[in-house]
């Protein structure tokens, strides 16, 4: 064997050089391959866990859609139960309803379409004693005694009277046409009478019919037209004197207060309508004629009807802030005859019934005024000449005070008379009659009000003048009564 020179020495170094380096250079290779693995296995890793979410979550919504269908198919089966549960009620009900129209309905209260219905009143009692008996009646309606000698023990009385009782039906929105509307009243009370002369008739007051007209107005004008049975305008109805015994019968009636219902027409017209300030009005009235006789006092054959001769009147009427007053005229003409003509007239055959009276109301502070003062001639028809008929003067007049101590407490004075001319008394009474010449009546009261609720205790004073039967003599006749009331409001 050959020894190996420098040069084969260095060929065989690079060899084996060579050869180690190649294994070296490949790693980078295998190294970039063993990560190229890894990164594909991660990603299917990756992708199979991305599978599986979505296969649960396409699991769940199966399962919600499972859910839904079973909630429609329960919910519809509710429905058609809820249905078939209607279906039944509705047989059941108009089973029912069947049954109650088969029932004959109860009455109910029913008026013209658009029209309201209010129903007002009072119910009043009074416990009273008097001394005398008195003209009108005894009780509520007491007003002046009978003449004759005052305080016998035989003429004096006591009771409970509850005649004042009354109640009314006030209609409103009824339509004329588009500018007009209306409505109007029907009012009663006890006055009517007893229910005949027994032993129970006294416990069994007749109704009476007291007002019953139509309104119809025009609003934008500030015009009432009133049609019916009404209280004449000479009849002062808001100042009439505080009372809770003597309602109907008012204090001072026929002695300073003057006026009666009667059927006929009133033209009412605001004269400063929509305007600010005092408001004035002016009322024209044309009423039924009415007269004591001759004739048939209950069937328009009066002297007042004879030719139809209406009570025309007319008021004047002033409203400020906390007063009111009023100016009013009378005028008719009654003619003796009668209505057939054939009645002898030995004194006159036609009289001229004429009056002015002036009133108001003045409510300063605590305090309340009533007042009205009154002249005329032939007004026994309006309860004028202590309803004494004949062509007779008369001048007479109210005047009531009251005072408010609390909300609950007040007390009233009342002061009214009327005097007649005693010549025309004397002249025109019926033969075997006293004449009454003058009364006088006082009265004072105090009076307890809380809520609907009235109570007072009153006292009554009457002095009256007048002659005896035979018109020669001279008598004067005093009483008194006193009364405890009640009343409540409705």
């Amino acid at each position: 064997m050959k020894p190996i020179r420098n040069g084969g020495r260095k060929a065989m170094a690079f060899s084996v050089a060579c050869a180690l380096m190649l294994p070296m250079a490949a790693l980078p290779d295998l190294a970039h391959a063993q990560s190229k693995s890894k990164k594909t296995a991660g990603r299917e890793a990756e992708l199979e866990a991305r599978v599986n979410q979505l296969e649960q979550q396409l699991a769940e919504l199966k399962a919600m859609i499972q859910e839904q269908r079973d909630a429609t198919s329960q919910a519809t089966a509710t429905a058609q139960a809820a249905q078939t549960q209607a279906q039944q009620t509705d047989e059941k009900v108009t089973k029912v309803e069947k049954t109650v129209a088969s029932v004959p309905a109860k009455p109910t209260f029913t008026t013209a379409p658009g029209v309201s219905v209010a129903f007002h009143g009072f119910i009043n009692a009074n416990a009273f004693t008097q001394s005398k008996g008195y003209t009108f009646g005894n009780g509520a309606n007491a007003e002046y005694p009978i003449p004759g000698t005052g305080g016998r023990v035989n003429d004096s009385l006591s009771g409970v009277d509850v005649r004042n009782t009354r109640f009314w039906l006030d209609f409103t929105g009824a339509k004329l046409n588009e500018s007009w509307s209306g409505g109007g009243r029907i009012e009663m009370d006890f006055f009517g009478g007893f229910n005949g002369t027994g032993p129970y008739s006294q416990q069994q007051p007749t109704p009476r019919l007291r007002q019953a007209y139509m309104d119809i107005t025009n609003a934008d004008t500030g015009t009432t037209f009133r049609i019916g049975q009404m209280w004449d305008l000479m009849f002062p109805l808001e100042y009439i004197p505080q009372s809770l015994s003597h309602i109907a019968f008012p204090l001072g009636y026929g002695t300073g207060v003057i006026g009666w219902r009667y059927p006929g027409i009133i033209w009412m017209q605001d004269l400063n309508h929509g305007s600010e300030g005092v408001k004035w009005r002016f009322d024209l009235a044309a009423f039924e004629g009415s007269w004591n006789g001759p004739g048939n006092t209950t069937n328009y054959l009066t002297a007042g009807n004879t030719g139809f001769k209406p009570q025309v009147e007319a008021r004047l009427t002033a409203k400020g802030g906390n007063w009111q007053a009023f100016l009013a005229g009378h005028y008719s003409k009654l003619d003796l005859h009668g209505v057939d003509g054939t009645t002898i007239t030995p004194i006159k055959s036609n009289i001229k019934s004429t009056a002015v009276e002036l009133g108001g109301m003045w409510t300063p502070g605590n305090f309340i005024l009533k007042s009205a003062v009154y002249t005329g001639n032939a007004i026994g028809q309006i309860f004028g000449d202590l309803s004494q008929f004949g062509d007779i003067k008369d001048t007479g007049g109210y005047l009531q005070v009251g005072y408010k101590f609390t909300p609950h407490w007040s007390a009233y004075g009342t002061y009214a008379t009327s005097k007649p001319d005693k010549d025309d008394v004397l002249r025109w009474r019926a033969p075997n009659t006293a004449a009454l010449l003058k009364n006088r009546q006082g009265a004072l009261s105090l009076q307890y009000t809380a809520g609907a609720y009235d109570f007072s205790v009153e006292w009554i004073h009457s002095n009256l003048d007048s002659s005896t039967t035979n018109g020669l003599g001279r008598q004067k006749t005093s009483a008194n009564e006193f009364t405890l009331n009640g009343n409540y409001r409705f």
